[in-house]
């Protein structure tokens, strides 16, 4: 953010409220890109609809979780999730509802914490971030390769790739990544449905 030109505190207030790794990256770009609200907000969706998934898994541990019920599901990150998933059932809800508290608010206050630290740094320090951007596409592509390990059926992958060259290259670029989104989506929809291996806790 702060090589993009932002104040560092505005990484700070994204942190605390927006709180989703992957989201906030792709954010700065899609702000110096000048995108328009609703592309950024159908991009967020998205990028980061796994989190509706890890939701409805967890609804029976948070269901007895009182006033805290709220703030667990909004800060059920990717980490969070594999911490709190792995708990054993607690005979106590009243216990349980407080360490997945406690377990929620320390991520949270690491991933602030850490922005903040690096949007000071960013601000302070004459440090170029040219070339790093390759990061975050580096990371996706891993998670991908991951999902075709597991899944052992890269069809929709391969035509997922094939439809967002195909957006890039006949579309403008403002719609190339929505319509290869959507495009992958509509695929994925008619493709025959992958059975889950036997053994899988997904």
């Amino acid at each position: 953010m702060a090589d993009a030109g932002y104040p560092w505190w505005l990484a700070l207030i994204m942190g605390i409220i927006m709180y989703a790794g992957a989201g906030q990256y792709i954010a700065v770009g899609l702000f110096a890109a000048g995108t328009s609200l609703w592309e950024a907000v159908l991009v967020q969706l998205v990028v980061n609809a796994r989190h509706i998934a890890y939701g409805l898994s967890m609804m029976n541990r948070f269901k007895d979780a009182g006033p805290v019920k709220f703030y667990l599901i909004f800060g059920l990150t990717d980490e969070t999730f594999a911490l709190l998933s792995s708990l054993p059932e607690n005979e106590n809800p009243t216990q349980q509802a407080r360490f997945m508290f406690l377990v929620t608010l320390l991520d949270h206050g690491y991933w602030v914490l850490g922005g903040l630290i690096g949007a000071i740094a960013g601000s302070l320090l004459p440090f170029s971030t040219e070339g790093i951007g390759y990061a975050l596409t580096a990371l996706f592509i891993v998670l991908m390769i991951e999902q075709m390990y597991r899944i052992r059926k890269p069809g929709i992958f391969i035509i997922s790739a094939i439809l967002a060259v195909l957006c890039v290259i006949l579309l403008p670029a403002q719609v190339s990544l929505l319509a290869a989104m959507a495009l992958a989506l509509a695929f994925s929809a008619i493709l025959p449905k992958v059975p889950i291996p036997k053994g899988s806790d997904t």
